[in-house]
């Protein structure tokens, strides 16, 4: 499956459009991650446990995208992007979406 941020793909010509794919997760913090958050506020510098989790929920939002667009028949994501919201207080969606296509080469 490719995947791109771009519109086009070079060396590619998109034959089907099938449309919009998506993948989320929700994500709480941890009592844990919290704590150390804290802490690292006081000293400043990059909170780590916050980083992971995003990282963990980026992948895990594109997994679940890729696996909508192969439903759809698709073989390329394109114009895939990122959105983020406030669920609750220490909960956060991240939404993975872009556009399903089948590609082949030109």
């Amino acid at each position: 499956m490719i995947l791109v941020t771009t519109h086009t793909i070079p060396g590619k010509k998109i034959v089907t459009v099938l449309g919009l794919t998506r993948g989320n997760t929700i994500r709480a913090r941890g009592m844990g991650s919290d704590i150390m958050a804290a802490l690292k506020n006081m000293v400043g510098g990059e909170i780590t446990e916050y980083t992971k989790l995003m990282a963990e929920s980026r992948e895990q939002a594109i997994d679940r995208m890729l696996e909508d667009a192969e439903r759809m028949g698709a073989n390329a994501v394109v114009g895939m992007g990122f959105s983020t919201s406030m669920i609750m207080g220490g909960a956060a969606e991240l939404l993975a979406f872009g556009t399903a296509v089948v590609v082949e080469d030109e």
